[in-house]
Parts: structure tokens; C-alpha cells; sequence
């Protein structure tokens, strides 16, 4: 598949150091009226033009190299989205620098909608106002994602009354409500009709406007699920989902809207609803801009949700996000107020502690990178910090970072002075829902061997 021309560079998140992109070839193509003999310093204007793009998408170019031989790489970060871009020469845009997911699957968000599935949780697309992106929708999150958290909405609203009053015109056998005197004038003067009034009255009922606009929109979701642009992976998932919110909205007749109100007495969950329809109804109307979706968001969930599982499988329990606060007479400004891991696993006085990070090292194990080797010593320290508040000699932590395999390996830490002991497990995650099981198998004979450990000292 070749790269589309309104696309400047496009590169995976966890990208600790991207191929070189040739100052000369750059400016053949971008940079046309860009001098060569100093093409090094239309590099660092452009990353200047653009620093402010960059830092929103997480991406950190550098540059290498001198003279004719000058070439940009780039560094990405947990960010995936879309960036427009200035030339160095002109200031005029030019293409768009994208970071899509780092999945193996044929389409870019196919494992991104299973996990999101699995988690229940929503992680939606961060936007700033920008210049709109050169390639246009090609490279913003598909209609399907949208799509399917709207259903997801939905489920949630059909599984309990959703009733309005509605003002509807009825016959009537004596004169109640707001009676259309005009109309029973043109029709009194027949005797069978004396006793009937044509009256506007409000009537309780689930058949409202407002739930027939939800339907307009749902039918607009199931015909993009069950489109080609949708993969085949997703179609298979939402089938039975999709069969039976068609059962529940069949009395329903849809009727077409530009925008869903929302009004200050919904209940959250009409609310979400309404807001999401209005995300598919102006899907095509809102310009692309940049954006971006944190994927550590996303792995920190799918850490907790693993362990959670395996918490119930083993009989512990897990506590997500759990705070440690901090006392003190006085807190300065920039003094932290608590400190937060991603889980702490909890079995009889047994405590191991979690933290998930999104980052490039066990993509990178034998690169020789100061970047890589600090945020490792970061991390390193903090899983320890937690680890510390255990009151046993013998302390646990897991590290957990993305890889593109399942693997697990220890790192033993010995105070000489008293012999206290940390140890802290690597844990390599592939972000993939097919993975869970095999993580989980290997997770229980873990925590299993720390909890005889423990037992017998």
C-alpha cells in the first residue's frame, strides 16, 4: 500500500528512533525553494514551525547529521493521531505527520474497538484547533469507532424506560385538554359528531420524538457496522448485539434529525446517548483537526482488567488506582499529595504492587539509548517506592510494558546492610485481547510461587 501524497511522514507509536528522512530528498519534495548547501537549517526551522504539533502528538524529531548529509528521525511516543505541518521554506502546509497504532492486525483499530470492548471503557479522541489536516478523513478515527460506542450507549438506555410526555391531538367525548375548536366547528354540525372534540393532550408513552431521533441515528450505526468499511473481526462481534437493539427499538419508527437536543433534565445516560448520536450525525461536517488517543490509558485498563481476573481466579483481591496520601505540616507547591500505583494485588498479607507503563523498552531491548535507560531507572524507582509501604522482608512489584510477545522476567534486589529483598517482574504485554489467557496462566503460577515464598519465610 503505498503512502498516500497529503501524508508527510506516518510512523508507529513506541517509535524509539524512526528511519532517516534525507534533508536532500525532504527537499526535493517539501522544501522545494529550500537552499541545499544549508538544508540543515530549513530542518530546524521546520521543527521550530512545528513544535507546538509535535509536542501535542508526543513525537520529538531530531536531527542528524551535517551538510548535504543532514537527514530528520523522529521519536513517538504513547500517542496515536494526525498533525498538519508548514514548510520550513514557504510556511505554507504541506502534509500531515500521523502515528497510528502498533498492531499487527490488517486494519489500524480492529484490536483498539476488541479492547475497548472488553474494558467497557471509552477513550475518545483529544482535539485541538488547528490548520485541517491535508488528509482530510483518511486519517481520523473511522465512523465505525464512533459507531460502536454509540451502540455501546444505547445498550445501556434500552435496558430501562425512556419515557416523555408527548403532545398529541385525540378524539375526545367531552371537551378536556386544548380543544382545536376550528376543526370541530367544520365537522359539529354532523349529529354523530357533536360529542367528538378533537383535543391536544399529553400522553406518557416511550414513543417520543426524542427516542424516534435515536433510532434515525442507530439505523445510520448498523448500516456502517455492517458495511465493507467495517472489518470483518468487528462485524462478527457486534452481530447478535446489533439483532437484538433492532428487537428492541422495532416499534420504534425512526425519524431523520441533524442534531439530538440535549436537554438539563436527561438522566446521564440519555445524555451520553444524545451526545454520541450527535458525534455520528456531525461526523462529516466537523473539519479534520489534529488529534490524538493516549494508549496508556488504554494499557493501564487492559494491566487492571488482567489482573482483576486473575485476583478472582486465585481468591485476592485487587484494588485499582489506590492512594497513599501524604501528611505534613506544610505542603509546598510542588509537593506531591499522594502517590498513586495502577493496582496493588491483595491475597492473606501477601501485597504485590502494579504499575503499567506505555513505553518502547521491550521493543528496544539491546538499543543503546540514555533515553531509554532513564525512563527504565524512572520507573524502576517508582514500582520500589510503592513496593516499599509492603511490611514484609521479602517485596514484589510488577513493571508491565507492551511487547510484542508474552514474556516475564525477574530483577532481584538485595540490601547488603539487612537483607531486605525487592524483587521486581518485568512483565511484556501484547496489547491484544487474544493474549489475556496465556498472560493470566502465567500470572497465577507467579503470584502462586511469591505467596509460598512468603508462607515459608
Amino acid at each position: 500500500m503505498t503512502k498516500p501524497l497529503d501524508v508527510f511522514y506516518e510512523i508507529p507509536c513506541l517509535t524509539e528512533k524512526s528511519r532517516q528522512l534525507s534533508g536532500i530528498a525532504l527537499q526535493k519534495k517539501w522544501f522545494k525553494s529550500a537552499d541545499k548547501r544549508v538544508i540543515g537549517q530549513y530542518l530546524q526551522k521546520f521543527i521550530d514551525y512545528n513544535s507546538e504539533q509535535f509536542k501535542f502528538l508526543g513525537v520529538q524529531p531530531y536531527i542528524i547529521g551535517s551538510d548535504k548529509s543532514t537527514a530528520l528521525s523522529f521519536r513517538s511516543s504513547g500517542f496515536i493521531g494526525s498533525i498538519p505541518l508548514r514548510a520550513s521554506d514557504t510556511g505554507k502546509q504541506i502534509g500531515d505527520f500521523v502515528v497510528v497504532p502498533r498492531f499487527t492486525g490488517r486494519d489500524r483499530f480492529e484490536d483498539y474497538i476488541e479492547i475497548l470492548n472488553l474494558l467497557g471503557a471509552e477513550i475518545s479522541p483529544e482535539v485541538i484547533d488547528s490548520l485541517p489536516l491535508a488528509s482530510g478523513n483518511n486519517f481520523r478515527p473511522p465512523l465505525y469507532l464512533e459507531a460502536v460506542k454509540f451502540i455501546s450507549s444505547l445498550e445501556i438506555l434500552t435496558m430501562r424506560p425512556w419515557r416523555k410526555f408527548d403532545n398529541i391531538e385525540k378524539i375526545s367525548n367531552q371537551p378536556i385538554g386544548q380543544i382545536n375548536w376550528t376543526k370541530y366547528i367544520n365537522s359539529e354540525y354532523k349529529v354523530e359528531n357533536s360529542l367528538k372534540f378533537p383535543a391536544r393532550i399529553n400522553v406518557l408513552s416511550e414513543f417520543h420524538n426524542e427516542y424516534a431521533e435515536i433510532r434515525y441515528v442507530f439505523d445510520i450505526c448498523k448500516g456502517e457496522l455492517l458495511s465493507a468499511n467495517t472489518p470483518q473481526r468487528i462485524k462478527n462481534t457486534l452481530r447478535n448485539k446489533l439483532n437484538f437493539l433492532e428487537e428492541r427499538l422495532y416499534h420504534h419508527k425512526p425519524k431523520a434529525t441533524n442534531k439530538t437536543i440535549i436537554r438539563f433534565s436527561d438522566s446521564p445516560t440519555v445524555k451520553n446517548c444524545k451526545e454520541q448520536a450527535n458525534k455520528i450525525l456531525n461526523f462529516n461536517l466537523v473539519d479534520s483537526t489534529s488529534w490524538r488517543v493516549d494508549f496508556s490509558d488504554v494499557f493501564e485498563k487492559f494491566i487492571q482488567h488482567i489482573f482483576k481476573e486473575v485476583a478472582k481466579e486465585t481468591g485476592g483481591r485487587l484494588y485499582s488506582n489506590f492512594k497513599f496520601h501524604s501528611s505534613t505540616t506544610k505542603h509546598y507547591s510542588w509537593e506531591l499529595k499522594h502517590i498513586e500505583p495502577d493496582a496493588i494485588f491483595q491475597k492473606k498479607n501477601v501485597l504485590v504492587f502494579i504499575d503499567a507503563k506505555y513505553k518502547s523498552n521491550l521493543y528496544n531491548k539491546f538499543v543503546q539509548s540514555d533515553k531509554l535507560k532513564e525512563d527504565h531507572r524512572h520507573d524502576l524507582h517508582q514500582i520500589m517506592a510503592y513496593s516499599s509501604f509492603s511490611k514484609t522482608d521479602f517485596k514484589y512489584g510488577f513493571l508491565c510494558y507492551p511487547s510484542d510477545q508474552i514474556e516475564i522476567k525477574s530483577i532481584h534486589f538485595k540490601n547488603g546492610l539487612n537483607e531486605a529483598r525487592n524483587t521486581i517482574l518485568i512483565l511484556g504485554v501484547p496489547l491484544r485481547k487474544d493474549s489475556i489467557k496465556e498472560i493470566k496462566r502465567l500470572l497465577i503460577n507467579e503470584l502462586n510461587e511469591i505467596e509460598r515464598k512468603n508462607t515459608s519465610h
